[in-house]
This record gives C-alpha cells, structure tokens and sequence, in this order.
C-alpha cells in the first residue's frame, strides 16, 4: 500500500513558476512509475509527465515540453514537478499517481495506476 501526497501549487503569475512536490509513503516506492496529471474544470484529467522507478525516462505532454521537468528521489519517496514559464492554461488540479512496474519504463495513461494523491490547485492568472 502506498500513500501519495502532492504539495507545493498555489497561485502564481504568468511567465513564474512553480514546483510541485509527490511524497510517498509505503514500501518499495524506489521500483513505482509516477506521473503527474492535471484536471481543469471542465475539462478531462489529462496526462502531464511520467517517469520510471530509476529516474532514467521520463515523458512530457507536447503542452509542457521545455517548460517542466519531472523528477524522482529515491531516498526521499518524493518525486518532483518542476513547473516554469506558466501560463493560464496551466491552471488546473495536479494529480500525482503510481504504479508498481516491474520494468523500468514510464506509464502515461492514468488507468495504469492505481494510487492517486489528493491533488493540488495550482492557479496562473494573466
């Protein structure tokens, strides 16, 4: 069983960033996939980044290539969303989710995980 805990949104202006934070607790989160998703009102939850239990893939929505930067600590149980250059239509709740994998590879549709944070609003006004 693992928990996931996302931190870090808030409200910032267009052109600021922002970095989200996924902490996990539980076993064996060294060897889970994590991603983070958005959902904006309205709209449908739609992938943002992805990466693999190592670290070493990672996979970014064509919105926010260039612009954010997902990472993995190991050591920490966290994974990271480094969120620059926002824009308004970045504005949306940010789900982080993960999956046990037993290849190192990253999982970008959500029904291929199966625990989900809370989430956590993040706000880009013009």
């Amino acid at each position: 069983q693992v928990q996931l805990v996302e931190s870090g949104g808030g409200l910032v202006q267009a052109g600021g960033s922002l970095r989200l934070s996924c902490a996990a607790s539980g076993r064996f989160f060294s060897r889970y996939a994590v991603g983070w998703f958005r959902q904006a009102p309205g709209k449908e939850r739609e992938f943002v980044a992805a990466i693999s239990w190592s670290g070493a893939g990672t996979n970014y929505a064509d919105s926010v290539k260039g612009r954010f930067t997902i990472s993995k600590d190991n050591a920490k149980n966290t994974v990271y969303l480094q969120m620059n250059s926002l824009k308004p239509e970045d504005t949306a709740v940010y789900y982080c989710a993960g999956v046990h994998t037993p290849a190192d590879s990253t999982v970008v549709s959500w029904y291929g995980y199966n625990y989900w944070g809370q989430g956590t609003q993040v706000t880009v006004s013009s």
